[in-house]
């Protein structure tokens, strides 16, 4: 039976790492990605890697709909038969101004892609695995504090965008004993590792049992083979 795996997350090197993991264990995959809206010089090359990943099959998602979610979940069941893990990643772009500049278009763009549409696939997938019986849902997201040099202007969107998907994964990893499906949290604290992190994530999802369900997995620079 071939595996089914299904992606979503923020277009970046953590999402590249774990699809190029991903295809070491399947010779197809869905995918989702969160159009980054608020940057343009990123369109180009998110189009071409579309174009050059064979192995991906991607599906268009509009994460601040809840109609969306639904198509999105059904369309990759389609294409892959039946999703047997789904991958979340969680990896928000950053917005750095003042304060008292901050335009009130990004400050939606980021609540409806990067908070909204994580309930929203959450809940439909839950109800996939819930209905099966079985599956894996993964939550992944950088464990890392924003920083910034001196002047230069704070991040202020993203870290509250990680800090709620960091929030719900709590919330689904505590109830993860209820489900008859399998949930875990991957976070790391290795900041330009992510293809490290991409093999420790799949090392944990195929040795996971059900005595491991709910269990956040870390992984930092002393950790690696955990």
């Amino acid at each position: 039976m071939t595996r089914g795996i299904f992606i979503a997350g923020n277009e970046g090197a953590l999402c590249r790492a774990v699809e190029a993991e991903t295809h070491k264990r399947t010779e197809q995959y869905t995918a989702a990605l969160i159009p980054n809206r608020l940057s343009e010089t990123l369109k180009n090359s998110e189009q071409e890697n579309k174009k050059e990943n064979e192995e991906r099959i991607y599906i268009d998602w509009n994460p601040s709909s809840p109609i969306s979610a639904r198509a999105l979940v059904l369309a990759a069941e389609n294409r892959l038969e039946h999703i047997d893990e789904a991958i979340l990643i969680c990896s928000p772009p950053s917005i750095r101004c003042n304060p008292s500049v901050l335009p009130f278009p990004s400050v939606e763009i980021m609540i409806n892609d990067n908070i909204k549409g994580w309930f929203f696939l959450v809940k439909e997938l839950a109800a996939v695995f819930k209905s099966r019986g079985r599956g894996t849902l993964a939550l992944v997201y950088p464990d890392i504090n924003s920083s910034s040099v001196k002047d230069e202007a704070a991040d202020i969107l993203g870290p509250p965008a990680l800090a709620t998907f960091r929030a719900l994964s709590g919330g689904l990893l505590a109830a993860a004993h209820q489900e008859s499906y399998i949930t875990a949290g991957f976070s790391t604290s290795d900041a330009g590792n992510e293809t490290a992190f991409a093999s420790f994530i799949f090392k944990n999802i195929d040795e996971i049992t059900k005595r491991s369900n709910g269990k956040l997995h870390k992984f930092g620079k002393f950790n690696f083979f955990k």
